[in-house]
C-alpha cells in the first residue's frame, strides 16, 4: 500500500469514445436480475442486517435490480417479450464490446438469432411486429431521433460515459430499446445495464434510465506488498472492471523490482510482452491502464540523468500504449537525500526540500514528457505524506508549486482508515489545493492484523456526497485477486453513484455475480462472506465487525437456551440448527456452483477451515439437544473441540500472501461459543 496505441485523451479530461473491444461476461449475462430479487429476500442468516435500500430517484420496488444504481431508473410500462429473432441496430463507431454485451444479454433473454443492420435503418419496415435495439451515441443523428421517439431525452449537457437507456412497448408493437451513449464508452455502460434488465426468459424489464458516474476514475490500485498477481489474475481482472463499469486500473504491485528497486532497468521482452497484453486487455473493457514507476527509493532528484531514465521508462509504457502515467513518492523517507548533489542544490534534508525536489520532478514529468505525447492523460502521483490533513511544510511547497494538472492521491485520514467523510476530503483537497483521488486501502490484506484474514465485508463506511471533493476512487486489493472482487464490486459501485449507494444491496449482488445467479450459491457465498467480514484498521480498532450475522444468531441463541421451557429450548435449538446446518454446507456449495477457478484455488485454506467450523457448530448443538435430553453430551462436545482444533491448524497457501498464518473465520464469535458452550444451562 502507500506505501493499439491509443492517443484517447484521459478520463478527467472527458474524452470521446474508443473502439474495438470485447466484453467478458458473456455466459452469464440476465442472470442476476434473475435471482438478487430472491436473494433480497433471503433470511438475514445469509448477511449482515441492513438497512432499508435508498432507491434512487424515480424507482419503485418493481425494478430490477441494477450496479451501479443509475443516477434516475423509473418503469416504462409492462415487460417486453423478447423473442426468438431480433433486430439490433448498431451506428457507426459503436465497438465490437458493446455489441457483443447486447447480443449475450439477447440470447440469455431467449433470443435465438439477432440481426444486425445500420442505426440509420432503424425505423425502416421489414422486421414485422418484432423487437428493435438500436444503439450508439447521442450525436448519431438515427440514435438521437430512436431515443426520442421512444420516449426518451437528449441531454442538454452530456457527462462523459454517462447514457439514456429506454426500453419500452409504447412506440411499437413489438418493443424498443435504445442505448445511447454519451460517449462510446457510455454505449458500452448502457450495454452493461442492459444485461441487468434480463429478468426472465423472453423477458426483458421495460425502463427509463438516464445515467452517469458522479466520479471520472473508479477502480484498482494493486499497490500491496507480498506477492503480486499473476498475469492471469490481471486479465480477468480487467475483463471484471468493464463488468461493474470500473474504468481504472493502476498497475504498481511493491514487489514488482522493476517499479522499485530496478527502476532504471528496462523490462526484459516477456515482460514488457505482459505489459502490452495487459494494455490491450484493459482497451477491449473500457479500462484505462496506469502505469505507476517508484522511484523514490534511489532517485536523486537532481541528476538530469534520472530523469532521462524515468522518462525512458515511461516511454517504454506509451509505446506498448499506455497512455496512464503516475509517479509514486510513497514509503519513501524525506530525511535523507539519495545523493550528495540533492543536498547542494535544495539543501539539508526536511519537509520543504523534499517538496522542493518533487515538485521539481513531477513538473518535469508533466510538461517534458506528458505535454509531448499525445494522449497521455494528466500525471498522478501519491506524496510521501498522504494519510492525514494537516498542514506541513512539505504539503505548503507542493499546493503552491506543483502543476495543478497533477493528479495527488489520499488514502484518508490514516493509512487505513475506519472511515472517509465528505469534511475529511474537503479538508485534504484543501490542504493539497485540488481535489484529491482516493487511494482506498481496502480490501489490502498485506500487514500484520491481517494474518490469517480474507476481508470480504461489504464496500461502507465512506460518506455520500464524497464525489464532491474526490476526482475519484481505486480500492487496494488483497493478494487473492479474486476474492477481492466482493470489495471492488462495491468500491466500482459506490464511486459510480454515492447518493444512492446501499452497501448491503451491493455486496448482495456482488455474491450474485460471483455464483453466476444461482440464489442457493448466493446464499452460500453471503453466509461464507459473514465469517470473513472483519476489517482491522492497523491499529487496535476494527471498521468493521467479525461475522455480525453468525453473531446475531448465537447471542439469541444463548440467551433463548438459557431461558424458558424445554419446548422453548428445543425451538431455539431448531431454529440454530437450520443456519448450522447451512453454514457447514456453505463450501460444498461454493466449490460446486462458483464457476471461477481462481476464486476456489485462492480461497481454499478459508472454505476448508469453514468445512470444519461448520461441522463443529453443529457437534456442539449435538451435545446441548443430548443434555437437554438428560445425556452428558460430553462425546460432542469432544468432536466439536477436535474439530475447532483441526480447523485452527489451517494456514494460508504460502508464497501467495503476506504475512502468513492460521487462517481466520468468524473468529472470536464462532470459536468463542464452541469453547462456551459446554457450559450453558438448559
Amino acid at each position: 500500500m502507500p506505501r493499439s496505441s491509443s492517443s484517447r485523451p484521459s478520463r478527467l479530461s472527458r474524452g470521446p469514445s474508443r473502439r474495438g473491444r470485447r466484453p467478458s461476461w458473456l455466459a452469464l449475462v440476465g442472470a442476476a436480475a434473475l435471482t438478487l430479487g430472491a436473494l433480497s429476500a433471503a433470511p438475514a442468516a445469509a448477511s449482515a442486517p441492513a438497512a432499508p435500500v435508498a432507491a434512487p430517484t424515480g424507482a419503485s420496488a418493481a425494478l430490477p435490480v441494477v450496479t451501479p444504481t443509475p443516477q434516475h431508473m423509473a418503469s416504462a410500462g409492462r415487460a417486453l417479450h423478447v423473442p426468438e429473432r431480433v433486430r439490433l441496430a448498431v451506428a457507426d463507431g459503436v465497438d465490437d464490446a458493446t455489441v457483443d454485451v447486447i447480443t449475450a444479454a439477447l440470447t440469455a433473454a431467449g433470443a435465438h438469432r439477432v440481426d444486425r443492420a445500420a442505426a440509420a435503418d432503424a425505423a425502416a419496415g421489414g422486421h414485422g411486429a418484432g423487437l428493435t435495439v438500436v444503439v450508439g451515441t447521442v450525436d448519431d443523428r438515427a440514435v438521437a431521433d430512436a431515443l426520442r421517439a421512444a420516449g426518451g431525452e437528449i441531454p442538454e449537457h452530456p457527462v462523459a460515459e454517462g447514457y439514456s437507456l429506454v426500453s419500452t412497448t409504447a412506440r411499437t408493437p413489438g418493443g424498443t430499446v435504445v442505448l445511447a451513449g454519451n460517449d462510446g464508452d457510455g454505449a458500452y455502460y448502457a450495454a452493461q445495464t442492459l444485461r441487468q434488465l434480463v429478468t426472465g426468459r423472453h423477458t426483458l424489464a421495460a425502463v427509463s434510465v438516464t445515467d452517469h458516474p458522479s466520479m471520472p476514475l473508479r477502480g484498482s490500485i494493486e499497490g500491496f506488498y507480498g506477492a503480486p498477481w499473476s498475469h492471469a489474475d490481471r486479465m480477468d481482472q480487467l475483463a471484471f472492471y468493464g463488468d461493474i463499469k470500473a474504468n481504472t486500473y493502476v498497475y504498481t504491485p511493491k514487489d514488482d523490482t522493476y517499479l522499485r528497486e530496478d527502476w532504471r532497468e528496462p523490462y526484459p521482452a516477456d515482460k514488457l510482452a505482459d505489459l502490452r497484453e495487459l494494455i490491450g486487455q484493459a482497451t477491449t473493457h473500457h479500462v484505462d491502464f496506469t502505469y505507476a514507476l517508484s522511484p523514490g527509493l534511489s532517485i536523486c532528484y537532481s541528476d538530469p540523468d534520472d530523469l532521462t531514465a524515468l522518462e525512458d521508462k515511461l516511454g517504454s509504457l506509451y509505446d506498448q500504449g499506455a497512455r496512464g502515467f503516475y509517479v509514486a513518492l510513497d514509503d519513501i523517507s524525506y530525511t535523507k537525500w539519495n545523493c550528495d548533489a540533492d543536498e547542494d542544490k535544495y539543501g539539508a534534508p526536511g519537509q520543504a526540500a523534499a517538496g522542493q525536489a518533487q515538485a521539481d520532478l513531477l513538473n518535469a514529468v508533466q510538461r517534458d514528457f506528458i505535454g509531448t505525447h499525445p494522449g497521455a492523460g494528466p500525471l498522478q502521483t501519491v506524496p510521501t505524506e498522504y494519510s492525514d490533513t494537516a498542514d506541513s511544510p512539505y504539503k505548503k511547497v507542493l499546493r503552491e508549486q506543483l502543476d495543478p494538472q497533477v493528479v495527488v492521491q489520499w488514502t484518508g485520514t490514516a493509512v487505513i482508515p475506519p472511515s472517509i467523510s465528505v469534511a475529511q476530503a474537503h479538508a485534504a483537497s484543501e490542504a493539497w489545493g485540488r481535489k484529491v483521488y482516493l487511494w482506498d486501502n481496502y480490501p489490502v490484506n498485506d500487514y500484520g492484523n491481517t494474518t490469517g484474514r480474507l476481508l470480504m465485508a461489504p464496500y461502507d463506511k465512506r460518506e455520500a456526497g464524497l464525489h464532491d471533493e474526490l476526482t475519484g476512487i481505486v480500492l487496494n486489493p488483497m493478494n487473492q485477486a479474486a476474492a477481492s472482487k466482493v470489495a471492488l464490486f462495491g468500491g466500482a459501485s459506490f464511486a459510480w453513484n454515492d447518493e444512492h449507494y446501499d452497501a448491503a444491496r451491493t455486496w448482495r449482488a456482488a455474491a450474485d455475480y460471483l455464483a453466476g445467479g444461482d440464489p442457493g450459491t448466493a446464499r452460500a457465498l453471503l453466509a461464507f462472506f459473514d465469517t470473513e467480514h472483519l476489517a482491522p484498521t492497523s491499529g487496535e480498532e476494527n471498521w468493521q465487525p467479525q461475522a455480525p450475522a453468525l453473531k446475531a444468531r448465537l447471542d439469541a441463541f444463548t440467551e433463548d437456551f438459557g431461558s424458558g421451557s424445554v419446548l422453548h429450548r428445543q425451538a431455539a435449538l431448531l431454529k440454530l440448527r437450520g443456519y448450522a446446518l447451512q453454514l457447514a454446507g456453505a463450501p460444498e456449495q461454493i466449490r460446486k456452483g462458483v464457476a471461477d477457478p481462481a476464486f476456489l484455488a485462492q480461497t481454499k485454506p478459508w472454505l476448508d477451515a469453514l468445512d470444519l467450523w461448520g461441522d463443529a457448530l453443529n457437534a456442539t448443538l449435538d451435545g446441548l439437544r443430548a443434555r437437554l435430553y438428560g445425556g452428558s453430551g460430553q462425546a460432542s462436545f469432544d468432536r466439536a473441540a477436535d474439530l475447532a482444533r483441526r480447523a485452527s491448524a489451517i494456514t494460508t497457501i504460502p508464497g501467495t500472501t503476506r504475512p502468513q498464518g492460521p487462517v481466520k473465520v468468524a473468529d472470536g464469535v464462532l470459536d468463542t461459543f464452541i469453547a462456551q458452550a459446554p457450559g450453558l444451562t438448559g
